[in-house]
Formats: structure tokens, C-alpha cells, sequence
């Protein structure tokens, strides 16, 4: 491949972001759909591994809804999803407990050993990292229709509070926090709950510079059947009309969902970013032009990040 005119001209201004994020804290939350397959996820774990060695500090939140479907299916445990998110049964949450902290949870620490980043696994159960509550019925207008229908999710659980203190210590010493989506009730319950909500709080609760949402598609989509509608950048007023014009349907809602409280929440920006793409989440924080979908709360943020 032909040198560029100034072959250093990409390494200055990859720089340039080193400075600015060092010592920051990015949360990154990693979708199931990422994770299945082990040569992206080996690819994934390598860019986590050059965060941790800008000495940027990182917090993994993953999913595993694909796997957890596989299992359901293997077992004949029902399947039903209304609005992005899972109805969560007893034998659903058996199953979730099997996928998120086994499975999916090792492979993605094994992978990130081999990278060279000491990585330790939790779940929102250690240490009380994430308290939570059953989440009582609630009315949601699923995708397609225009009146609500008042829906049971189970042993779903809504965050109550976050004890980000376990998290604090091992960034401080030097580790790469790996968090699965189980919370845990003050009584004792476990619940099933969204992991890019875990993801938001998380980063809301550290004071983080960045929230990432790494994806099967490029970032927000105009048309979901076209990578080449991607909406580079976006503001919460801008995703208000989105989701009134219904670009935003399926997973991708509890993902924006969880991009508007991390925003109001104090966090900078959020970024939705492809997972499969090569180097994808390099680009988006090392590069002018990024590679995905960069949300802040306004126009001011947007000219500023």
C-alpha cells in the first residue's frame, strides 16, 4: 500500500485524542450479537486492550441476548420480547443466569486475558453494584402500534440505586471491570435487567467521559435496511424526532432509551458504534470523522465534541 503524503499524519492526530481521554473513564457496552463470534470478538478485545494501554479507563457492561435465545430454544423455554426488551419467566431467568455470568462472561474475560488486559468479572450483584426492584406492569406501545397494551415483564428489575465503589477500586488499580445484566433485589432477588440500562447508570454513577454502544450495525440508521443512511451525529431533540417519525424501532429503543439518561445524567456524549467493522471503536474516539453515531444533549456539545 502506497504511503500517504505525511505517513505520521494519522498517528498526530490519533494523539491528539490520547491526550485529551487519558486517565477518563469510557464505559462500553458490548451487545451479544458481537460476542458470538470469537474472531470479532478477539478483534474487539485487541482495540479494548489499546484503550487500557492509552491508560484510558474502561468498563465492559455485555449483553447475550442471541445466546440466551439459543438456549432458550434448546431447553423450549418461551421466547417473548415486546418493544426491544425480553419478558423474563423463572425459567427465562434460570437460563440468563447460565448465559450472563457463564458463557458469554468468561469467553469475553478469556479473550480479554489473552489481549493482555487483566480484566475481572462481576455481575450487579457484587459488591451491591446494582440494586434493583421487579418491575411492575407497565403500558408500552409495541413496535407497529399506536395504542398502548400494559405488559408484565417478569423478573425484570429497574435500577434503584448504583454503589459504583467496587468499580472505583479496581480502575483505580489498574483493571478492566467486566459487568454482567443481573441486579440484585434488596430482599434477595435476582433479576434479568437491560444491559444498556446497567451500561447508562454505570457511566452516570462514574462521572464517565464516554458511553459506547457497540452494535450489528453501523450506528442509528435512517433506514434499517441501508448502512449507507447513517446519521452521523444526533442531539436528544434530534432523537425525539426520530423516534416520533419511527426510524427507532426493535433493540434499537432500550439502547436510546438508555443514551437519554445517560446524557441527562451528566455524561458528554454516547456514541453507537458497529462492533463487527474493523477497528470501528478506534475510529470513532481516535479520528476526526469517527465511524458511527455520535449523541450529545445539544447543538453546543455537538460543535464542542
Amino acid at each position: 500500500m502506497p504511503l500517504s503524503p505525511n505517513p505520521y499524519a494519522a498517528l498526530k492526530e490519533a494523539s491528539q485524542y490520547v491526550r485529551l481521554f487519558r486517565g477518563k473513564t469510557f464505559v462500553v457496552k458490548v451487545g451479544g450479537e458481537v460476542l458470538a463470534e470469537p474472531k470479532i470478538r478477539k478483534a474487539l478485545c485487541e482495540q479494548l486492550a489499546l484503550l487500557w494501554s492509552f491508560s484510558i479507563k474502561v468498563v465492559v457492561v455485555h449483553g447475550g441476548g442471541a445466546e440466551l435465545d439459543a438456549v432458550c430454544e434448546a431447553m423450549h423455554i418461551p421466547i417473548e420480547k415486546v418493544a426491544g426488551r425480553r419478558v423474563t419467566s423463572p425459567a427465562v431467568l434460570d437460563a440468563a443466569k447460565m448465559v450472563f455470568a457463564g458463557q458469554v462472561h468468561m469467553d469475553l474475560l478469556a479473550e480479554l486475558q489473552a489481549a493482555g488486559v487483566p480484566a475481572v468479572g462481576l455481575t450487579g450483584l457484587d459488591a451491591g453494584l446494582v440494586k434493583a426492584h421487579r418491575r411492575p406492569p407497565v403500558a408500552v406501545i409495541p413496535d407497529g402500534a399506536t395504542e398502548p397494551q400494559l405488559v408484565d415483564y417478569g423478573l425484570v428489575g429497574d435500577i434503584d440505586t448504583i454503589d459504583p465503589h467496587v468499580l472505583s477500586h479496581l480502575l483505580e488499580g489498574g483493571f478492566v471491570p467486566v459487568v454482567a445484566p443481573l441486579s440484585g433485589g434488596e430482599d434477595g432477588a435476582i433479576y434479568n435487567t437491560n444491559a444498556d440500562t446497567i451500561a447508562a447508570s454505570l457511566a452516570t454513577a462514574l462521572g464517565a467521559e464516554k458511553l459506547f454502544f457497540l452494535l450489528s450495525v453501523p450506528g442509528l440508521l435512517k433506514d434499517v435496511a441501508k448502512s449507507s443512511s447513517l446519521i452521523p451525529h444526533a442531539t436528544l431533540e434530534e432523537l425525539a424526532g426520530f423516534e416520533a417519525k419511527g426510524v427507532i424501532t426493535g433493540g434499537m429503543r432500550p439502547k436510546l432509551t438508555a443514551v437519554k439518561a445517560a446524557l441527562q445524567g451528566g455524561v458528554p456524549s454516547a456514541h453507537l458504534v458497529s462492533g463487527l467493522a474493523p477497528d470501528a471503536l478506534l475510529a470513532e474516539i481516535f479520528t476526526n470523522e469517527g465511524s458511527g453515531t455520535m449523541i450529545v444533549p445539544g447543538l453546543a456539545a455537538a460543535v464542542a465534541g
